[in-house]
């Protein structure tokens, strides 16, 4: 029973990874697309290109994956079952489709974690286990800290960028500083789709590497059960290769596949969105990216993104970011994790029933 729910996790983490990709694909075509520098299906095939490109500069670059250790280590290992990750997966699944589905740009890094979380309480109670020792608070808190701080980074990122090239630009007609803006948005564009690659296909990389952890201890492998706590993710990369490129890989397919109700409210309904604001925001949220990335902190790209675009568009004035809008997306980005939670909660309490 335990490998084959193993392997229905695994499949299950990749089903998520790809609807990952459709969902978040608008966060980097939906600029691109709202000022006509490619079409729909050239975007969705640059975005889709440079999400997997990002495997290579994780893989050799920075040299390691540090958001997957992240979230393979949000629950402290004790409270970590495989029912645990298939209740927290089938959660973030269901809300990542009914966000879609209404068009809401909300976080799958969130409901990943929300659910994951709201899993492992819902079974500390069951074992009569102190709630207080579930969540590894050292690994969460930056999380939570980001849902704040990186749409307010790409915000001010996003506003300095864009009056800085106006100044420089002062002088030049419009006509020709819009056609350099178009082609700047093809490398600002492919940026922040490296950073959105890197950022959420470790995620993926996190869920399955708790799974196998899990697994190894449970069947009692020694090599897994006498290594130290924090080897673990770094042994079961090195052992399992095959996850972090296929994580890779699905996030690049499921971006081929679009998300067209979300690139709407992200290129239009935020902000009217211009070439120079493209840029300014696809080179803000990037920067942020690469920032949380070098911390180890998984963040919201849709959160990202969206700050990036407010920033940009403020720069003409206060009133042409549809704020009615923008509120809509904060509530959506506040429920996720608790709604997230407690559909874990309630799916872990009916799995562990008939597993």
């Amino acid at each position: 029973m335990g490998l084959t729910l193993l392997i229905v996790i695994i499949v299950l983490a990749f089903i998520f990874d790809f609807i990952n990709g459709f969902h978040d694909a608008a966060n980097s075509i939906a600029t691109i697309i709202a000022t006509r520098v490619l079409t729909p299906l050239q975007a969705v095939l640059w975005a889709a290109f440079f999400n997997f490109m990002a495997y290579f500069i994780s893989k050799y670059w920075i040299g390691e994956f540090k958001i997957g250790n992240t979230i393979a280590k949000s629950v402290n290992e004790e409270f970590i079952t495989l029912e645990v990750i298939l209740a927290g997966l089938i959660a973030a699944i269901t809300w990542n489709l009914l966000a879609w589905k209404l068009g809401i740009p909300s976080s799958s890094s969130h409901t990943l974690i929300g659910g994951f979380m709201g899993a492992a309480l819902v079974h500390a109670i069951t074992i009569s286990a102190n709630l207080n020792e579930v969540i590894n608070y050292v690994k969460v808190i930056p999380v939570f800290l980001f849902i704040v701080l990186a749409p307010t980074i790409g915000l001010f990122i996003a506003y300095f960028i864009t009056v800085g090239i106006m100044w420089i630009c002062r002088k030049t007609t419009p006509h020709r500083a819009d056609k350099w803006f178009r082609r700047m948005q093809l490398v600002s564009s492919a940026l922040f789709s490296l950073g959105h690659g890197a950022n959420d296909a470790q995620k993926v990389m996190g869920i399955i590497g708790a799974a196998v952890i899990y697994y190894h201890i449970s069947i009692g492998d020694s090599v897994y059960i006498n290594m130290a706590t924090s080897d673990r993710f770094s042994y079961f990369v090195d052992h399992y290769a095959w996850v972090p490129i296929t994580s890779f890989i699905v996030i690049g397919l499921g971006t081929m596949s679009g998300g067209w109700k979300i690139v709407k409210t992200m290129g239009t309904k935020i902000t009217k969105v211009t070439s120079l604001e493209g840029v300014s925001a696809e080179t803000a949220g990037a920067a942020t990216l690469y920032l949380s990335e070098h911390f180890g902190i998984p963040v919201s790209t849709t959160h990202t993104i969206t700050g990036s675009i407010i920033g940009a568009g403020i720069t003409k004035r206060i009133s042409a970011v549809r704020w009615g809008v923008t509120i809509q997306l904060l509530w959506a980005w506040i429920l996720t994790i608790p709604v997230s939670a407690l559909i874990a909660g309630i799916l872990y309490y009916f799995i562990s029933l008939f597993l």
